[in-house]
C-alpha cells in the first residue's frame, strides 16, 4: 500500500486550484475541442467525503478559455438526480458527431452505468438509459467502444463494505474486466487485486488496465471479437488510479496515490498525497516513466486522474479539489 512512503513535493510552476471544485474530481475526460467533463462528488464506502449530503454532478470546463471555470451540466427531468453518485466516465463521439457520455454511477452504493447524450447548445445531458447487469457489480471505471458498448472494471468481488475490506486485506485477486453491449456481456480479463482505471490506445489495438493494489498497469491486446490477451505488465511504486491517453502521442498519464493507507484511513492531520506519472512508449521493452508532479497533500489530496490538452494538465482527486497546470 506504500503506507510509509515519504513525499518530497515536486510541483509545476504554473498551477492553480480550479474554483468551484471542493468535493472531488474523480475522473476527467476531454473532447478534441477542449471541453473537459469532470465527475464530482463521489461517495464511496470507506472513503472520505467533504460534502456527504451533496449529490454528485458532472462539471464542464472549457480549456480554450483563458480562465476556465467549471459549470454543472444540467441533466434532463426524469433522471434520479438525488441519488446520482458518479465515479469513472468515458466519452464517445458517434458517426454523426453526437457526443455520448458514459458514467459509472453508485445510486445507494449499487453499480449502474448511465448513458447520456451531450447537448452543447445549452450545456446539458440527456439521459438515454441506465445499464445494470450481474457482471457489473462493483464498477469503477469504463472506456466507451461505441454508442452503447464499453469495457468496465470491477474493483471489488464483494459488494458489502465488511467483505470489501476483508477482500482488500486478504489480498484476493478476484476482480475483473467486463465487455458490455446490448447483444453480449462477458468477462474479458480477470485476476486483478483491484481493477481500477481503464483506457484504450488511440489506434484501438491495446487496452490499459490499472491494478490499484498491485501497483501496476496491465497492457492487453484487443481483438476483433473484443476479447483481450495479456501483453505485458508495467510495475510502478505507487497505487495507480485512472488512466488517460493522449490522443495525439499515445502517451499515458496516470493519477496515483503515493500512500494508500492515508487514502483509506483518512486523518486530517496526516492527509493523503498526490502523484502524477507520464509514461512514454508504454508498448516498448523499456517505457519512460516520468514523475511530473508530487504533493504531500498540502495542495491537493488523493489524486485519481491526470489528463492533458494543448500543454495544459488537469489533475483530479477522489474527494478533494482539482488542479489546472500549464506544462
Amino acid at each position: 500500500m506504500c503506507a510509509s512512503r515519504e513525499l518530497k513535493p515536486k510541483r509545476l510552476p504554473n498551477c492553480h486550484l480550479i474554483k468551484g471544485i471542493e468535493a472531488g474530481s474523480e475522473d476527467i475526460d476531454i473532447l478534441p475541442n477542449g471541453l473537459a467533463f469532470i465527475s464530482s462528488g463521489l461517495k464511496y464506502p470507506g472513503l472520505k467525503s467533504f460534502a456527504p449530503d451533496k449529490r454528485g454532478e458532472i462539471l464542464l470546463l472549457d480549456l480554450k478559455e483563458d480562465d476556465p471555470r467549471p459549470v454543472e451540466l444540467r441533466i434532463n427531468h426524469g433522471f434520479d438526480l438525488a441519488s446520482f453518485n458518479p465515479h469513472g466516465i468515458s466519452l464517445y463521439i458517434g458517426d454523426d458527431d453526437a457526443v455520448y457520455l458514459f458514467v459509472v454511477n453508485h445510486p445507494r452504493y449499487k453499480s449502474t452505468v448511465e448513458l447520456f447524450k451531450f447537448v452543447e447548445d445549452d450545456n446539458s445531458l440527456v439521459h438515454l438509459k441506465t445499464i445494470k447487469h450481474e457482471l457489473l457489480a462493483s464498477v469503477n471505471d469504463i472506456v466507451a467502444l461505441g454508442p452503447d458498448s464499453f469495457y468496465a472494471t470491477n474493483d471489488h468481488y464483494f459488494t458489502g463494505i465488511t467483505l470489501m475490506l476483508l477482500e482488500m486485506f486478504l489480498g484476493l485477486a478476484w476482480t475483473n474486466v467486463v465487455y458490455y453491449s446490448p447483444q453480449e456481456v462477458k468477462e474479458v480479463a480477470a485476476g486483478f487485486y483491484s481493477a481500477n482505471g481503464i483506457n484504450i490506445s488511440p489506434d484501438g489495438k491495446y487496452v490499459y488496465i490499472a491494478d490499484l493494489l498491485d501497483h501496476n498497469i496491465h497492457v492487453f491486446e484487443k481483438h476483433a471479437n473484443l476479447s483481450l490477451t495479456p501483453l505485458k505488465v508495467l510495475q510502478l511504486d505507487t497505487l495507480v488510479d485512472n488512466i488517460s491517453v493522449d490522443p495525439y502521442t499515445g502517451d499515458v498519464w496516470v493519477g496515483c496515490h503515493p500512500n494508500g493507507m492515508k487514502l483509506f484511513l483518512y486523518d486530517p492531520e496526516n492527509v493523503p498525497g498526490s502523484e502524477v506519472l507520464h509514461i512514454q512508449d508504454i508498448l516498448s521493452k523499456k517505457p519512460t516513466v516520468t514523475q511530473v508532479y508530487i504533493d504531500d497533500g498540502s495542495v491537493i489530496q488523493g489524486s485519481s486522474v491526470a489528463t492533458v490538452y494543448d500543454n495544459q494538465l488537469l489533475i483530479g482527486t477522489v474527494f478533494h479539489k482539482g488542479l489546472h497546470c500549464e506544462l
